[in-house]
């Protein structure tokens, strides 16, 4: 980070707000951001990224400066990233829901500039840091020095200057923030627009905020393919198909909670349904009855399996032509990156055996803000090149041809009854029994012993005989519990922390 600036159309390929300048350039008129309120083309939403770093430059914000923001995800948002990377200013977005507990974590963190709320964040916000600017007032100075037309001309930043934190959920311990600079978040996103085939008539229907990079990325991958992006965080679930279908959705990003909403809405609609060429899945994987459904429901449509961590943005994919392949395994390595199986002592394994999943190239971002000793831990050099590498406390195997296959966490293997085994086994074989809509095991602790959470109406005798049949004896759960909702993290991921505290309160 240290030296002087770098000038140069080579550089201004490596930045964020480069991506924008480069759609502008060719497709200004296009669809560029939708939301529930309207649409931006690219030149708007260049406009008012340069107003809005503008604003930022007024109130003395520059290179290195953290911009905390906990807001919803719409357009504004948006153009608040890129106009944030125009000034060096390293732009923090927050997830609304984010509860004061974890925010204060956060806050005490990042150390920011400057924080921005909304009529519901803003109290809380203020609680903790003092100053905090309200988004329609900001707005209405950034409407107003974009109605001015003063140009804006962007600081001489470094490719290999932060662009980003993105805090990590926090359900298992104080979130981390994952230090993403221009270069690293530039390369995935070309990187994963390629992999998956993103085109210019394209429309992208992002049900995910900014504040995870599952959000993030998409509004970068969308201006790299000169596609557009409907944010539609925080709209009600059941007009999202109605909404996919007004937009002419065709690229939906998916967990497996939103991709049984769909299935669920597409059913009870039948027809009309919107022209989707393409689910992309991450997060958690689908179960297979979900996958099976929306492909009879969207013929034709592509079910694409993905892999990664936010510390590596995407780690492989698989390549969508190939969707219905090699079952089980989740893609191949982003181009230009490889994917190493390491043994615990940090020799490389062969085909076939399973080990420590480790992420190598130009994705691997630098590391956790301000957490160096957390850092050095994950984030190190790939033994004999000396490449940067994430060691991702995953564990999988590579087949023979390099497609990876994931078999779960560190946290997630366990031993039972002298049985080595996975949580996501005995998740998977609980999804596989009729009736049950979503599945979470517990492995065991002092406190209790295997235990699985479903989502169903069956009785948990019934999910445990179905497990029977599925599993051997030591893999079978001593404690079920029947939900009739499962509680999720603000990512739609299942919340295990919760269910670990009504396994508690159940007395088991």
């Amino acid at each position: 980070m240290n030296g002087e600036p770098v000038h140069g159309e080579l550089v201004r390929n490596e930045l964020v707000h480069g991506l924008l300048d480069a759609a502008v350039a060719r497709t200004p008129d296009a669809p560029a951001v939708r939301d529930a309120t309207g649409m931006w083309t690219y030149r708007e939403l260049d406009a008012y990224s340069r107003a809005f770093a503008h604003w930022l430059r007024a109130r003395g914000a520059g290179r290195g400066d953290r911009l905390v923001l906990q807001l919803p995800t719409n357009r504004r948002l948006a153009a608040m990233f890129y106009g944030a990377s125009r000034c060096g200013v390293i732009f923090v977005p927050l997830n609304p829901a984010m509860k004061t507990f974890h925010l204060r974590q956060v806050v005490g963190n990042a150390d920011p500039k400057l924080l921005i709320g909304d009529g519901t964040t803003a109290p809380r916000l203020r609680e903790l840091s003092g100053t905090v600017h309200l988004a329609d007032t900001v707005w209405d100075d950034v409407e107003e020095l974009r109605a001015q037309g003063a140009p804006f001309e962007a600081e001489p930043v470094r490719p290999d200057e932060v662009v980003t934190l993105i805090y990590t959920s926090g359900s298992t311990a104080a979130p981390k923030a994952v230090t993403c600079p221009h270069t690293q978040v530039t390369f995935a996103s070309r990187a994963l627009t390629q992999a998956l085939g993103y085109r210019a008539d394209d429309v992208v229907l992002c049900r995910f905020p900014m504040s995870w990079d599952y959000g993030l990325y998409k509004v970068l991958m969308t201006c790299i393919a000169g596609s557009e992006i409907v944010l539609a965080d925080g709209e009600s679930d059941l007009v999202l198909l109605r909404r996919m279908r007004e937009t002419g959705a065709t690229v939906v990003p998916v967990v497996p909670s939103f991709a049984s909403m769909i299935v669920s809405l597409a059913r009870r609609d039948g027809t009309d349904l919107p022209p989707v060429r393409m689910f992309t899945n991450t997060g958690a994987a689908l179960p297979q009855a979900t996958t099976d459904a929306l492909r009879e429901l969207f013929p034709g449509v592509r079910v694409v399996r993905q892999y990664g961590q936010t510390e590596a943005k995407r780690i492989t994919v698989m390549p969508p032509e190939e969707d219905r392949e090699r079952p089980g395994a989740v893609g191949l390595p982003l181009p230009g990156t490889r994917v190493l199986i390491l043994d615990d002592e940090g020799r490389e394994l062969p085909a076939g055996e399973t080990g420590e999943i480790v992420a190598v190239g130009p994705h691997v971002m630098p590391g956790y803000w301000n957490s160096p000793e957390i850092s050095a831990k994950a984030f190190r050099t790939a033994p004999g090149t000396g490449e940067p590498c994430l060691h991702t406390g995953d564990y999988g195997s590579l087949d023979a041809d390099g497609y990876l296959y994931f078999e779960g966490r560190r946290d997630d293997m366990f031993k039972r009854k002298g049985f080595r085994m996975s949580t996501l086994e005995i998740e998977g074989a609980a999804m596989d029994i009729p009736g049950v809509r979503a599945a979470a095991a517990l492995a065991p602790t002092e406190e209790h012993d295997l235990a699985l959470f479903v989502e169903s109406d069956l009785a948990p005798a019934a999910v445990l005989k179905g497990l029977a049949q599925r599993l051997e004896p030591a893999k079978v759960p001593a404690i079920c519990r029947c939900l009739t909702e499962f509680p999720l993290t603000q990512h739609g991921k299942n919340a295990r922390q919760e269910l670990a505290l009504l396994l508690r309160g159940s007395g088991n």
